[in-house]
């Protein structure tokens, strides 16, 4: 199946199932805007959930705040958003679609690299586990050739952007020749800024000023308190400051369902350091939030780190956390040293002195700080495009069946437990409601009597319901029901006594945390 069919049949069932609206439907939406309905509120507090339990609850060095989306204006002067806070965008004359001028040179190298991995894969399916994927690189003509290629669009791509020079960089797409995606055509317009924040009134802020902006980033809030919860805190270095919550960028290139939007949200911590051992713990950070990505189940494959060609103003080190979304790799989290840009930036234009007296080694600083910045829309892409799976059932008599499922990890599964009675009578909804009655208060129940057993348990798929239990005459003999586990399809009968310790076994947040 072609990876753009894929992410349509994704975008269609999120709707169908309750995870994702487009915003204000009923007026024909709004772009790149989106609600979430029943099923995906729920998904997203799970994956809010495991984020910040394995950062504020694992670790005692970390703690959690919540800051406001309106700041006082100056602190975008001092992080540098009113100056520079831009993408370099460039339209094509013939469709009137607008793109970003980096991420069509990016785009290019990307689906380069992909023809050297389709080499790889080719000759690790020929070789078998005799293949060397190291040594074949350095030695296939066909893989030497695009890797050289690359590193000479990287080098004039890499040099244009720390020049800022937008001529370069439509030089470059003129020379690789790169269309446009909708009409074809390759008559680009020059390539020029424009700026991401969203302007607003508030009242008065101050004399002379009233226009403030929605946050670009949620980091910072957490930079402008740094000193109140280090304070109130009695934080010592080193130690982070978490946080989740909106922010907004006006996006003039906004597609791909959730992946980019105007309106989104943010899981972020800022973990200060002290200076000079800020690249051993960029190492660690980066460590440990791959680790975080893989304890979700999905193929080693599906991940790999990218370093920043060009680094941020701010930055000594950045790297990517990407993942084979059905539109190829991009980004779903960063990792960056951020030196002591931030604190020091705050501290000029505030005129307020932040720094941290270090009683082991007696000295006072601005200390240096790491990030870990993860999208919370496209960490729920990432779930959606891991867990979307069609599959073909043998039935007896040699029928088949497709069934489309989604394999979303018990732990974050938006519904734990379906309670199903087998019919409309006998007695068999009141039994079933008296168990939802019992279990609702440990377990994300979810009660459910309209049709065949057989077509609630395809919906309880299409959500992603890791058990069904189905409640029959038999239960009401002997308190027993049939556990139905939705990857295997497997059924056992078990006491009624036993759901709620083998549901929460299986599906507590707990065991995501202790693998990663």
């Amino acid at each position: 199946m072609a990876q753009d069919d894929i992410l349509k049949k994704i975008i269609a069932h999120s709707k169908e199932y309750g995870f994702i609206f487009q915003s204000s439907e009923i007026y024909d939406g709004l772009s790149a805007v989106y609600d979430y309905g029943q099923h995906g509120s729920e998904l997203k507090n799970n994956i809010k959930r495991y984020w910040w339990d394995s950062m504020v609850k694992l670790n005692e060095n970390i703690v959690g705040i919540d800051s406001a989306i309106f700041m006082h204006p100056t602190v975008w002067k001092a992080s540098g958003h009113v100056g520079a806070f831009s993408d370099p965008l460039i339209d094509n004359k013939d469709s009137k679609k607008r793109y970003r001028a980096d991420v069509l040179i990016e785009e290019y190298m990307a689906k380069i690299e992909n023809k050297i991995q389709k080499e790889v894969d080719k000759a690790e399916k020929k070789f078998g586990d005799t293949f060397d994927e190291e040594q074949f690189k350095k030695t296939n003509p066909r893989v030497l050739a695009n890797q050289e290629k690359i590193e000479a669009i990287r080098t004039r791509f890499v040099s244009a952007l720390e020049k800022d020079d937008l001529a370069e960089l439509k030089k470059i797409i003129e020379d690789l020749e790169i269309a446009c995606p909708v009409s074809g055509s390759k008559n680009w317009t020059d390539v020029r800024q424009f700026n991401l924040m969203f302007e607003t009134k508030l009242g008065s802020v101050s004399e002379d000023a009233n226009s403030i902006y929605l946050r670009p980033e949620t980091a910072q809030g957490i930079f402008v308190n740094y000193l109140n919860v280090q304070k109130s805190g009695r934080m010592k270095i080193p130690f982070g400051i978490a946080q989740i919550g909106k922010a907004f960028r006006n996006e003039i290139v906004a597609r791909q369902f959730i992946f980019r939007m105007r309106e989104f949200e943010q899981m972020e911590m800022q973990f200060f350091v002290r200076p000079g051992e800020e690249m051993e713990w960029f190492k660690l950070w980066k460590e440990t939030r791959i680790k975080w990505h893989k304890a979700l189940g999905a193929s080693e494959k599906k991940y790999r780190f990218h370093d920043h060609d060009k680094l941020a103003h701010y930055a000594n080190a950045a790297t990517d956390i990407e993942f084979d979304f059905p539109m190829g790799f991009k980004e779903v989290e960063g990792i960056h040293s951020r030196t002591d840009f931030d604190l020091s930036q705050h501290q000029e234009f505030s005129g307020k002195k932040i720094q941290y007296f270090d009683p082991e080694t007696n000295q006072s600083y601005v200390p240096y700080v790491i990030e870990t910045s993860i999208g919370l829309d496209r960490m729920f892409l990432t779930i959606l495009s891991n867990a979307y799976t069609e599959e073909v059932i043998e039935k007896e008599g040699g029928k088949k069946e497709e069934r489309v499922v989604l394999k979303i990890p018990a732990e974050l599964a938006p519904v734990k437990l379906a309670i199903l009675p087998l019919l409309r009578k006998d007695a068999l909804p009141e039994k079933a409601r008296e168990i939802l009655n019992d279990l609702k208060y440990d377990v994300n129940c979810i009660y459910e009597e309209k049709d065949s057993i057989g077509k609630r348990y395809r919906r309880q798929d299409a959500i992603g319901t890791p058990y069904c239990i189905t409640v029959d005459h038999q239960t009401i003999e002997d308190n027993t029901v049939t556990l139905r586990n939705r990857d295997t399809m497997e059924q056992e009968r078990i006491p009624v006594e036993k759901v709620r310790e083998i549901v929460i076994a299986k599906t507590s947040i707990n065991n995501l945390l202790k693998k990663g």
